[in-house]
């Protein structure tokens, strides 16, 4: 679900591009937490891509609460996208 999640200004989705740090499933499988960050602390769509990570997310069937965490540590660069991003991206 998180690879149909795209920040609107780059076409690679958010794990593609080495966004998503953590994805926590509680033992019951009804609770998710996700720690991401974005490719800049000022990012404009933060918001967006916050509640379209927390919609998707709470679509799959089971999952009853989901808990998304900005974070900026550590901090993004382009090394953590994945090959297929930093193809699309020009970076290689």
């Amino acid at each position: 679900m998180l690879r149909t999640v795209f920040d609107p200004e780059i076409p690679v989705n958010i794990y593609d591009l080495g966004l998503v740090y953590k994805i926590d499933l509680s033992d019951d499988g009804k609770h998710l937490a996700v720690d991401m960050t974005l490719t800049a602390p000022n990012c404009p769509a933060v918001d967006f891509i916050v509640e379209d990570v927390r919609m998707k997310l709470e679509s799959i069937e089971g999952i009853e609460d989901v808990q998304v965490n900005v974070v900026f540590d550590p901090p993004w660069d382009k090394d953590m996208m994945s090959e297929e991003a930093k193809l699309e991206l020009g970076f290689m």
